[in-house]
C-alpha cells in the first residue's frame, strides 16, 4: 500500500495548495489542461476496431472499449507503445516496423502513425478546448509566482495547446517530440515530468504533479514530487490512489490556492 500524503483540506469538498511549500505545478495536457482526451479514444476505437474486425475474419469481436481499454492501455503513453500494450492484451502480435512506416502498413509503428492521422482528422473537423477551473487555477499560480509547465506524450501538443487558446500559459512543454528527441521514456517511467523540473529549475520535492491518468500518477510519485494529484473524470478514484495519488479531485475547481 503506498503511503498517501495530502494537501490541506480547506472545507466545503476544498483543497489548500499552499505556495509556501512548492515553487511548481507540472499540469498534464490531455484531460487536465485540454478536452482531448475523448477525441483521443475515439481516435484509438476506430483503429482498433478495424484491426480487431479484420484479425476476427468477419466473425464476432470484442470491440476497443473507450472507458475500460483506453484507460487501462493507451492512456497517458507515447502512442506506439499504446498500440503494443493493447494489441498485446488481445494476443495479436504484429510486426514493429519503423518509424516513418505509412499510415496503411500493419505494423505497431504503421498502426501509431494512422491513430495520429485520425486524431488530426478529428481535432481539425472538431477543435478543442480548455477546462476553466484548470486555466483559473493557472493564473492563480502564476500571479503568485508559482511556476508552470506542461507535459504530454503527443507529438501534436503544440497544435492542440494553439487550438485551446491556452498555448502561452505555460513556461515550458515537455511533448512527444522533446520527449524523442531526448529519447525520454514514457510514463510510468517519470523522466518527461523530471525535465520538465529540470527545466523550470526546481527539485521534484518542491513541485506539484497534476494528471489524470493511472500511468501518470505513478510517474508523479515514482519521481519523488511533493504532491500527485489525480483528476478523475471518468469514475477512477480507487485506482489514482493506488498509483499513487495524494489527493483524488473530480475537477481542479476544488484546488485553492492558500
Amino acid at each position: 500500500m503506498i503511503p498517501q500524503r495530502s494537501a490541506p483540506n480547506a472545507g466545503d469538498g476544498q483543497h489548500l495548495l499552499d505556495t509556501r511549500d512548492y515553487d511548481a505545478v507540472i499540469f498534464d495536457m490531455d484531460g487536465v489542461v485540454t478536452r482531448t482526451a475523448e477525441v483521443h479514444a475515439a481516435a484509438w476505437k476506430r483503429l482498433f476496431d478495424d484491426v480487431l474486425a479484420r484479425e476476427a475474419g468477419g466473425g464476432a469481436f470484442k470491440p476497443f472499449d473507450t472507458v475500460g481499454d483506453y484507460r487501462r492501455y493507451v492512456d497517458g503513453k507515447p502512442r506506439y507503445d499504446g498500440v503494443r500494450d493493447f494489441l498485446a492484451s488481445r494476443g495479436i502480435h504484429l510486426p514493429e516496423g519503423s518509424p516513418d512506416d505509412p499510415p496503411e502498413r500493419e505494423t505497431v509503428y504503421g498502426l501509431g502513425n494512422r491513430k495520429d492521422r485520425l486524431f488530426l482528422a478529428q481535432l481539425r473537423e472538431h477543435g478543442t478546448s480548455a477546462f476553466p477551473s484548470t486555466v483559473v487555477l493557472i493564473e492563480k499560480l502564476r500571479r503568485r509566482g508559482v511556476r508552470v509547465a506542461v507535459i504530454s506524450s503527443s507529438r501534436n501538443a503544440p497544435e492542440i495547446l494553439e487550438a485551446a487558446g491556452v498555448k502561452d500559459l505555460f513556461e515550458t512543454r515537455i511533448d512527444g517530440i522533446v520527449a524523442a528527441e531526448l529519447k525520454l521514456p514514457g510514463k510510468p517511467d517519470p523522466a518527461v515530468f523530471l525535465e520538465a523540473a529540470r527545466r523550470l529549475g526546481v527539485e521534484p520535492a518542491r513541485a506539484v504533479v497534476v494528471e489524470d491518468a493511472t500511468a501518470g500518477v505513478e510517474a508523479g510519485r515514482r519521481g519523488g514530487f511533493g504532491l500527485v494529484i489525480g483528476i478523475d473524470r471518468v469514475g477512477q478514484a480507487d485506482e489514482l490512489r493506488r498509483s499513487g495519488a495524494d489527493l483524488v479531485v473530480a475537477d481542479l475547481a476544488q484546488v485553492s490556492v492558500a
